[in-house]
C-alpha cells in the first residue's frame, strides 16, 4: 500500500485488502467502497421496490462489512461475502416492505413449479417444434446490439419473477461465475439451472417477437 503526491493505490490481493480492511486503513475501504457500490445497488434494486430502499440496504452491507471483517475466514471470495451480506439485507428488506411470502419460498416456486420454459403452443402433439427458435446469425449485428434492442431486452429482465431475474442479471447482465451466484443467493447447482433456463427462454421468447414483428 503506498500513497504519492495525494493519490491513493489499493492493495492489489485479498489478503492484503482484508488485512487493511481489519486494521481501519479508511483510505482501502473507501476504494473498495467506490469498486463495488455501484453493482451492490444493482443487485440491491432486484429484492427491494425503491432506489431509496436499496441504497439504504447498501449502507447497511457496508456497516456490515466493517462488523464482520474479523470473522472473514477466506473460504469464499472478498467479493461473494461482501455481496453475501447485502442480498442477505436486501432479502430481508424486501419481504418486510411487501409482507409477502418468504424469499425462499419465491425461489422454490420459481424453480419447481409447473410453468414451461417455452411456450407450449410452439409444439405439436409428438414435441416436436410447431415454430422452431429464429436462427439470429443471418441478422446485422447492429439490430442485436441496437439501443432499442437492449432495452427490449431489459424491460423483458425487468418483468421476470424475482428470482429468475436475479440469476439472468448476475450471470449474463453482470457476468458473475455459476458459484458466486450460487453462493450469493443460496441457491443449489439444479435450482440455478432451472431459474437461468427459464429466465433466458423468456428473454429470448421477447427478443424474437420483436425481432419478427420489425420483420413483417
Amino acid at each position: 500500500m503506498e500513497e504519492t503526491a495525494g493519490s491513493y493505490t489499493a492493495p492489489a490481493g485479498q489478503e492484503e485488502i482484508v488485512a487493511a480492511l481489519r486494521a481501519g486503513d479508511e483510505a482501502t475501504f473507501a476504494a473498495l467502497v467506490d469498486e463495488l457500490s455501484p453493482s451492490m445497488l444493482r443487485v440491491a434494486l432486484m429484492f427491494v421496490p425503491t432506489r431509496a430502499a436499496a441504497e439504504d440496504v447498501v449502507q447497511e452491507a457496508w456497516l456490515g462489512v466493517l462488523a464482520g471483517i474479523g470473522r472473514f475466514e477466506g473460504r469464499s471470495s472478498l467479493k461473494t461475502w461482501i455481496f453475501r451480506i447485502l442480498t442477505n439485507r436486501a432479502k430481508t428488506r424486501g419481504e418486510r416492505e411487501r409482507r409477502t411470502v418468504p424469499f425462499s419460498a419465491l425461489a422454490a416456486a420459481d424453480a419447481d413449479g409447473d410453468e414451461p420454459a417455452v411456450d407450449p403452443h410452439r409444439f405439436v402433439a409428438d414435441g416436436h417444434w410447431r415454430s422452431a427458435p429464429d436462427q439470429w446469425s443471418s441478422l446485422p449485428e447492429s439490430r442485436l446490439v441496437g439501443k432499442e434492442t437492449l432495452e427490449l431486452v431489459q424491460t423483458a429482465i425487468d418483468g421476470l419473477p424475482e428470482m429468475q431475474r436475479a440469476v439472468i442479471t448476475l450471470r449474463d447482465v453482470q457476468g458473475w461465475s455459476s458459484d458466486d451466484v450460487r453462493n450469493v443467493l443460496d441457491l443449489s447447482e439444479s435450482n440455478q439451472r432451472v431459474l437461468l433456463h427459464r429466465a433466458r427462454s423468456k428473454v429470448r421468447q421477447a427478443l424474437e417477437s420483436y425481432l419478427q414483428g420489425e420483420g413483417t
